[in-house]
């Protein structure tokens, strides 16, 4: 049985737990949040029996072997760091950390302690997702990657009122880039490996956060083409565009449906069963790697988080978007 605590009350770590409910082997023993009446609000509502006010206690306290971190990014890093000094795993919520330096600090921490730490990029571990990666040879050179992650935040309206919501607070590392476009680089990071050239654009609002973005990537051969915001939707389909036929699949951050649509006309159905909700296979792979003493993804491995946030650093620096955490 592995026993998870969690950090975060918000609305993603309803979806894990719903997701870690879905697990026999997989018990959910404590929660810390910065305020016991919220605390134990959120335990009683999952059946949760230990709340946490103090994050070091938390860190030291013997109901939970792991530990799902799915707080403001700008305070990943040191909350893992601390967790994973305790002989904790760790599955962060992605992105990672606030920038690279934080990343590998993050993987040194897991390195030294001898313990799981991995980024909780769901899409790439779902059964649709790992058949187009498997069948991705059958069109040929690939000549673009399209993905696009634009979504209408429900915390835009209350921006645009005049208030400060955390989706829009540069003070903890938020922003389109880091809460969308993420979702968008992992998978071509995962199937391509680094691009060789990266050239980005983002449009910023005046708290200092992006609202939207969008990143051309060159490889040798082939480029991507990346766009992603939180004040405009859009409801294109992500592509993989070869040379023999190209894969559409309909959402880049959770591909339920996928197909490859050859140039002769035929298509051929990638599409697998899985669960409704994604966040199962990211839970279900960190159980297993543990249960068989493994220390790290070999699909959201440390060489694909770092990559992906080298990718996000460089496209902040080339927009002029800073985050405190990039002083420090």
């Amino acid at each position: 049985m592995l026993r998870f605590g969690i950090i975060g009350t918000n609305w993603i770590t309803d979806d894990f737990i719903d997701a870690a409910k879905r697990n026999d082997d997989i018990a959910l023993t404590a929660v810390f949040s910065r305020t016991e009446d919220k605390g134990r609000a959120f335990a009683d509502k999952h059946g949760i029996p230990h709340v946490y006010t103090d994050l070091e206690r938390f860190a030291s306290a013997e109901e939970f072997d792991a530990v799902y971190v799915a707080s403001p990014n700008a305070a990943h890093a040191d909350q893992a760091i601390l967790i994973m000094g305790k002989g904790k795993h760790v599955l962060c919520e992605k992105p990672l950390a606030s920038n690279t330096r934080e990343v590998r600090r993050m993987i040194e921490a897991a390195k030294e302690n001898g313990v799981l730490l991995m980024e909780a990029m769901k899409s790439t571990f779902t059964p649709t997702f790992r058949a187009v990666r498997d069948n991705l040879h059958k069109i040929g050179t690939v000549r673009r990657y399209s993905g696009s992650y634009c979504q209408y935040s429900s915390r835009y309206d209350l921006y645009k009122r005049g208030e400060l919501p955390n989706a829009f607070n540069p003070a903890l590392s938020n922003g389109a880039l880091m809460d969308l476009g993420v979702y968008c680089l992992y998978p071509l990071v995962v199937l391509f490996g680094a691009p060789e050239r990266v050239q980005a654009s983002a449009f910023k609002l005046a708290s200092g956060a992006d609202g939207a973005g969008s990143l051309l990537l060159g490889y040798e051969g082939m480029d991507a083409v990346v766009h992603y915001s939180k004040i405009v939707d859009s409801y294109s389909s992500a592509e993989i565009q070869g040379e023999n036929g190209t894969i559409v699949f309909d959402k880049i951050s959770r591909p339920d449906t996928a197909h490859i649509r050859y140039r002769d006309g035929s298509v051929e159905e990638l599409t697998q069963p899985q669960e409704d909700n994604a966040m199962y296979y990211e839970v279900r792979e960190f159980a297993d790697l543990i249960a068989a003493g493994k220390l790290e993804s070999d699909a959201n491995s440390y060489a694909n988080s770092i990559k992906v946030m080298e990718l996000m650093d460089e496209a902040r620096r080339q927009t002029g978007l800073v985050y405190p955490a990039d002083k420090e």
